[in-house]
């Protein structure tokens, strides 16, 4: 059972930058395709971020691309989420997610049916 433990989020102005992490406990972290989602009142999830296990590969959706970077340190088990240029649609509960990639062929990472583990999410909220 892998455990997932995301920071605390907060409220940020418009324009402002905030970095989330996550850490991961209970399985090989640096086998796991790792996942950033969110869900803003009355929306369904949607991806935000994904990172392959060996780090090589990242992944946006288009409405953060440029602004959100997605990163890995695998020597301490946290997946990081860089969130620049915030604006107020960016407000939402965001929630870390992890899959065993690793050996693995064919293993997606950009739907949230993707992914096996889940953290309990974090609020960001963007606004002045």
């Amino acid at each position: 059972q892998v455990l997932l433990v995301e920071s605390e989020g907060g409220l940020v102005q418009p324009g402002g930058s905030l970095r989330l992490s996550c850490a991961a406990s209970g399985g090989t972290f640096r086998s796991y395709a790792m996942g950033w989602f969110r869900q803003a009142p009355g929306k369904e999830r949607e991806f935000v971020a994904a990172i392959t296990w060996s780090g090589i590969g990242t992944y946006y959706a288009d409405s953060v691309k440029g602004r959100f970077t997605i990163s890995r340190d695998n020597a301490k088990n946290t997946v990081y989420l860089q969130m620049n240029s915030l604006k107020p649609e960016d407000t939402a509960v965001y929630y870390c997610a992890a899959v065993p990639q690793r050996g693995r062929a064919g293993v997606g990472v950009k739907s949230q049916d993707d992914y096996d583990y889940w953290g309990q999410g974090t609020q960001v909220t963007v606004s002045s």
